[in-house]
């Protein structure tokens, strides 16, 4: 009952824009009009954009990311978490100055390691999206202690790493095998040249950029990924590699075969066109030429900054990037990893925000940060375990930045369900998202140019939210 019907919203959709095509008539063929309404259905982007999700693996910790900083939340803060707490004295070069103000006094700071990051939300190119994750619908703590799960479902196998992961990307457990931004690049594609290149990874095969018809494009982050055989010389000799390339390109009269062999020739005719696009496009090295080799995501992102320094030579106006760092599963050793985890992801996230500028495409770049789950607030010893909400960061110039959006929950252990101060936490300090992924995804595509009738071809559970304490558009997007 929870789950909207998507395809109402795809025929909304289609009704809405199929009147914008009376002027094929009834003289054109059916196909022909068939062809034209599908290209319809989809926006027609004329300027660029790009979205690149930033995925956290392993489970951030919240609370040593965006840590309390006025006096009297980092006092309880410090309390709860013990020895993996961050003195605040620590914090002042990473202290946040929000355009506006949060209730109550209520300051934060990033990781000391963030001053890259600190100073784009100071500077008004970064926000953060203040707790935030799965939910079906939106739940208070009464009703997550519920056993009514036809009137109050919680997002399956919570605080699992795999299905986590998958709920975050897809809106559903590990074996999905679509997700929400290869459901953006389903309505994108057909604004590409070449479509394959609206979902590009520079992460490995991942289910968050595969649509019902959008493919997950992978590349490296030295570039696309050639096929040997039919780019080099075998066992020494052109010769065969010519009858290799003849072999793998020709077409075929076995229905299996041939399609084997189109799969074959778009991946070498992409990976030809991608490799010549870069070559032309390698002066954004500049703003992450002070990185070491080791900082993973610096050299994901750099790529994706070349991809898109070559936007016009590859034909494209929309694209959804995704790249990772791993890691952040730290039940121990919490202090050091995420000192350097942390240092990572701001240097990389600010340099290439800088080269979005050097580029001139700052406003029409959004990253965005995600994750399989926060984590508790006490501490195990040295460490913290699972959670679930967490807070998360959007970088970019199209950013409503130095703001804090969702609400900003109380330092807090309770899981008590008389306690009223405190809904927003389910023991042990885990937080109970008070923000869907599903707004926060939406709060994107609107930015990106899916229309409010495609939001349920992207997002299932987007039909559960809207108005009130749980927007549709959180607002963190110009």
């Amino acid at each position: 009952m929870h789950l909207i019907d998507p395809a109402k919203h795809t025929r909304r959709a289609f009704l809405r824009r199929a009147g914008q095509l009376a002027f094929t008539g009834a003289a054109l063929p059916t196909a022909m009009n068939l062809a034209a309404i599908g290209e319809a259905a989809a926006f027609n982007a004329t300027d660029y954009k790009a979205l690149v999700c930033v995925f956290l693996f392993g489970g951030n910790d919240y609370a040593n990311t965006v840590i309390n900083y006025d006096t009297t939340s980092h006092g309880q803060y410090a309390t709860i978490r013990g020895g993996i707490a961050i003195p605040r004295a620590n914090l002042a070069a990473t202290a946040l100055a929000p355009s506006v103000a949060l209730p109550d006094g209520k300051q934060y700071a990033l990781h000391p390691a963030m001053t890259g990051l600190a100073g784009l939300f100071n500077g008004g190119a970064a926000a953060v999206q203040l707790n935030v994750g799965p939910l079906v619908v939106p739940l208070t703590r009464q009703q997550y202690n519920s056993n009514n799960n036809t009137l109050y479902p919680k997002p399956p196998k919570l605080f699992s790493h795999n299905d986590q992961q998958s709920v975050w990307m897809t809106s559903a457990p590990e074996g999905t095998v679509t997700g929400w931004g290869g459901h953006i690049g389903d309505l994108a594609r057909s604004s590409n040249t070449n479509n394959v290149l609206t979902c590009i990874s520079v992460s490995g095969n991942t289910v968050f950029l595969s649509g019902d018809q959008a493919l997950s494009y992978q590349v490296s982050s030295n570039g696309a990924v050639r096929i040997n055989s039919l780019n080099n010389s075998v066992y020494g000799s052109n010769h065969v590699r010519n009858a290799m390339l003849q072999l793998a390109l020709q077409s075929r009269t076995h229905a299996l075969e041939n399609e084997y062999n189109l799969v074959t020739a778009r991946a070498y005719g992409t990976e030809g066109a991608v490799t010549n696009a870069l070559n032309q496009f390698p002066a954004t090295d500049a703003p992450f030429s002070a990185f070491p080799a080791n900082n993973g995501l610096a050299s994901q992102l750099r790529l994706v900054a070349r991809l898109i320094a070559a936007r016009n030579v590859l034909g494209s106006k929309r694209q959804v990037f995704f790249v990772s760092m791993g890691g952040f599963d730290l039940h121990d050793n919490l202090i050091n990893g995420q000192n350097t985890l942390m240092g990572q992801l701001s240097g990389a996230l600010t340099a290439f925000y800088d080269a979005t500028v050097q580029l001139g495409v700052a406003n029409q770049v959004t990253s965005f940060t995600t994750s399989d789950f926060g984590r508790t607030l006490t501490s195990n010893g040295d460490g913290s375990d699972h959670g679930w909400g967490s807070h998360h960061l959007v970088v970019g110039g199209a950013v409503r930045g130095g703001r804090f959006y969702g609400k900003a929950p109380p330092v807090s252990v309770t899981n008590s369900t008389t306690d009223a101060f405190d809904q927003w936490h389910v023991g042990q300090g885990r937080l109970l998202p008070s923000t869907g992924v599903d707004q926060y995804a939406a709060t994107l595509a609107r930015w990106f140019g899916v229309e409010n009738g495609e939001m349920g071809q992207v997002l299932p559970y987007i039909g559960n939210f809207g108005g009130g304490d749980y927007p549709v558009d959180l607002g963190f997007m110009g």
